[in-house]
């Protein structure tokens, strides 16, 4: 049945399944995941206790998988609430289909509606199932890695972001779990060669030999697990250590936790209609997004992606977009005209955008509002009603292109006297789903009290929303998520950021029977030089538009702007002078939104906050975007620099190794003092007993009783031969570790066309290796002869190698890489060994308190 293997293959899918958090809002999908897990390990443990083959055992688990989701999703339609019936599947059928769509409407995070719970608990229990099959049954737990990268390559395809190195390690360590379980099985399976048995605690009969089967009789596979333990947690460390030391991979700094690289090497997600715009407005880097140039005499005007035109009771989105090659923006094709405009003047103005190469999925145009022909490569499409431009495949990333739009320039009096609406405006942008609290409804009418006209009514909804409605825009308030979320907005918390106020305010503009959209895209940025504006991640931004007949959709900014709110938002002019309320003659009128007089609000309009913080044009902002905007150079030095440091480590080591060996010898020269013969003269092998005279003195002076400070000549002997040895190595030279020395020394002599004094020098480093090695009698050469020599024969083989092995000695020194690799082995062997001993200190410790917890016991029987 093999159950550890079966428990080990689920909880590797489980681990490789929390790489798959950033696609849900909440975390309750890992637990619908987690009963799919259970139900496939169990119908693949029932097949092998059946003994069925492979093919039957993959069935078996798909059907326990299909009982689970039926039990999970379907109860209700089922024969006992267990047992799939016709109208169960046809329910699982139909969550499937709504589970389907809600992806393909939603982008990640998406919420846990129950199509997307149940297709998400269907892929985990569908990985399980092969993986199980793979791991267990067919014993090949390397290829069942494959379907748990596939859950890795889910969020990796979807979101910029990919998954966390947490998460990611995780899932890594499950998997490399699997494999040391599948190998530590296959390794117990070799049978009974070499054990190592532990003494048992209770032996009845001297001699006596664990029963068969019992643990201390199977082969001790401790150190295989130890040693696959180190490997696992090595690759990991290097896995996730590694790319964070790569410039440009990770604008974020290591995991995340700021930092950041240089300029042009951020990574940008664009705003999303149906996901909070918190994660592009709390962004701490701000990177750019494009830049534009407009011949628009003042403010631009906004960058318009989406236009949400439904409400669903929780959030905004707009309706499915149906597309046909007759929608393809091609050559000098004119836009559809833009709805309702047609009686309000309008500037013509051209705008020459350019999108940042590092913005990702950026399948919507940010364009001004009311584009009429868009001079773009590519296959994009434009939605009549919206003029939303789009592309099926395509992405902005990295690309220019040319924008003429209509900029709507309606007055005060054209709004407030625009006609009636047409009936299929009413009809569709008018619309309230029937769960909004008759508290939003009342509230929407007490705001607007005394104002009869649209316009009237628009504005004091946004005057409301900037100044006398006691709002605070805050970024670190929640995401709205649910219709009850726009409610304790309005009537509690009133602290949000765009999308709440834009939201809102839409919502109240339809109870009003004002036809109404929520637009997203970016505000007109900062103005770096005449004509030229830069727009960065925090210019994110929501706001509402509204219908009026002869001038369209015209937008309001219910937001605050200015260093309290959101930065480069600016409220519209028809919405600030002095608007009549609509009741009878003679009647005060109603202050704009803001406080300041008609004149002053035109003047702000024209010289508003075209800089984030109302900073001016030299400022921080201008400065930045001349680095934003070019070439950085400082990654790809940084990066050229680490490559050339990783290059040169082996050159370094061996230069190091060299040094060490025969400063090694003079710092033993210098602390031990060499015998002294009879006669004075040093003893060349250091080992002959000496008799020291009274007429010995200092440094070798008659009366010292010491010879003279010199290197070992048996030491310096063995550095020698171990540096021609490395020399030969780095050259690819041909080295037998069976050869005595003066065989090795005779081959190279042979293979390599060398001069006389090169094997002379030859010949006495193989002779002094010799000797040091075989004889303590004879007389060895002195250290600085035998480096000279070291010195001449490397120049030999330098000489008889081509360039090529030359450049290698000197770069990459093969010896380096061999001196490495034993140490690594030392250093694997030292660790092991200390796992030994944890390993045998924990098994007396064990023995302690196991004849502890028995001693009261036999304290008893005495």
């Amino acid at each position: 049945m093999r159950v550890r293997m079966t428990v080990m293959a689920a909880l590797a899918t489980l681990a490789g399944s929390i790489g798959l958090y950033p696609l849900f809002e909440r975390a309750s999908w890992f637990w619908a995941g987690f009963g799919a897990v259970l139900a496939a390990s169990a119908g693949g443990l029932l097949s092998r206790r059946l003994r069925t083959p492979a093919p039957v055992g993959l069935l078996f688990g798909l059907a326990a998988l299909l009982l689970y989701l039926n039990l999970a999703f379907a109860s209700a339609e089922s024969w006992l609430g267990v047992i799939p019936s016709p109208d169960s599947v046809r329910h699982l059928g139909e969550l499937s289909d709504e589970g389907w769509r809600a992806a393909n409407r939603y982008a990640a995070p998406v919420p846990l509606v129950p199509g997307i719970a149940m297709l998400a608990a269907a892929g985990v229990g569908l990985v399980a199932v092969l993986v199980d099959l793979l791991a267990v049954r067919l014993r090949r737990a390397a290829p069942a890695g494959l379907p748990l990268l596939a859950m890795y390559s889910v969020p990796a395809a979807i979101r910029e972001d990919g998954v966390g190195w947490l998460a990611f390690g995780v899932g890594a360590f499950g998997f490399l779990a699997l494999l040391m379980a599948d190998a530590r099985e296959q390794v117990g399976g070799w049978g009974r060669t070499v054990t190592t048995r532990r003494r048992p605690r209770e032996v009845p009969l001297a001699g006596a030999q664990p029963p068969p089967g019992d643990p201390a009789d199977r082969p001790d596979s401790s150190a295989l697990a130890a040693s696959g333990r180190r490997i696992a947690a090595g690759t990991v460390a290097v896995a996730v250590l590694l790319p964070a030391a790569v410039p440009g991979l990770h604008p974020r700094g290591v995991f995340g936790m700021g930092g950041g690289s240089g300029p042009g090497t951020q990574t940008v997600t664009t705003p999303d209609p149906l996901v909070s715009l918190k994660r592009e407005l709390t962004r701490l880097d701000d990177s750019t997004v494009l830049t534009y140039r407009s011949d628009a005499p003042e403010s631009p005007g906004y960058l318009r992606l989406y236009a949400l035109d439904r409400f669903d009771g929780d959030r905004w989105t707009y309706s499915p977009l149906k597309s046909s090659s007759k929608d393809r923006v091609s050559g000098d094709r004119a836009l559809p005209p833009p709805p309702g405009l047609t009686a309000a003047p309008a500037r013509e103005v051209t705008t020459e955008v350019r999108v940042r190469p590092e913005v990702r999925n950026m399948t919507f145009l940010p364009v001004p509002y009311a584009p009429t022909k868009v001079s773009i490569k590519g296959d994009w499409r434009v939605h009549d009603a919206s003029l939303m431009i789009y592309s099926l495949r395509d992405s902005a990333s990295g690309r220019s292109y040319t924008v003429k739009s209509l900029l709507p320039q309606p007055t005060a009096g054209e709004l407030a006297a625009a006609g009636p609406y047409p009936p299929e405006v009413v009809a569709h942008y008018t619309a309230v789903p029937k769960n909004v609290p008759p508290q939003v409804r009342k509230l929407a009418a007490d705001v607007t009290a005394g104002s009869a006209t649209a316009l009237g009514q628009a504005v004091r909804l946004q005057r409301w929303f900037t100044i006398s409605g006691g709002f605070t825009y805050d970024l670190s308030a929640p995401a709205p998520q649910h219709g009850s979320d726009l409610v304790d907005f309005l009537l509690h918390g009133r602290r949000g950021y765009c999308e709440q106020f834009a939201a809102s305010m839409a919502l109240m503009a339809r109870i009003l029977g004002i036809p109404s959209r929520v637009a997203m895209g970016y505000t007109p940025g900062s103005e770096v030089k005449p004509g030229e504006w830069v727009v960065r991640s925090r210019d994110a931004h929501a706001w509402p538009e509204l219908y009026f007949e002869g001038s369209g959709w015209v937008r309001f900014e219910p937001t605050p702007s200015g260093a309290g709110g959101q930065g480069t938002a600016l409220a519209p002019v028809y919405s600030q002078p002095a608007v009549s309320s609509g009741g009878e003659p003679g009647e005060q009128t109603t202050q704009a939104p803001d406080s300041s007089s008609p004149d002053e609000g035109s003047a702000a309009a024209t010289n508003g906050p075209r800089h984030r913080n109302d900073e001016g044009a030299s400022g921080p902002t201008g400065v930045q975007q001349e680095d934003d905007g070019g070439f950085s150079a400082a990654p790809w030095l940084a990066g050229a620099l680490l490559v050339l440091l990783l290059l040169a480590v082996p050159m370094v080591l061996r230069i190091v190794t060299r040094w060490r060996r025969w400063a090694a010898l003079a710092s033993s020269a210098a602390s031990t003092p060499v015998p002294a013969r009879r006669d004075g003269a040093p003893d060349p092998a250091g080992m002959e007993p000496v008799r020291r005279t009274r007429a010995s003195g200092p440094g070798g002076a008659p009366g010292s009783g010491r010879g003279p400070r010199t290197p070992d000549p048996a030491g310096a002997a063995h550095a020698a031969w171990l540096e021609m040895r490395a020399d030969a190595l780095d050259h690819g030279l041909e080295w037998r570790a069976s050869d005595s020395p003066r065989a090795a020394a005779r081959r190279l002599g042979e293979l390599l066309e060398m001069d006389a004094t090169s094997v002379r020098a030859l010949t006495r480093i193989a002779r002094a290796e010799e000797l040091a090695r075989y004889s303590r009698t004879g007389s060895l050469e002195p250290a600085e002869r035998l480096r000279a020599d070291v010195r001449t024969v490397r120049e030999a083989f330098a000489a008889s190698v081509g360039r090529r092995a030359r450049w290698r000695a000197r770069l990459l020194p093969p010896s380096t890489m061999a001196q490495s690799r034993s140490a690594l082995r030392t250093a694997g062997d030292r660790a092991l060994d200390a796992t030994a001993r944890v390993n045998a200190l924990a098994a007396r410790l064990n023995d302690v308190a196991s004849r502890l917890n028995e001693l009261p016991s036999r304290l008893r029987r005495r």
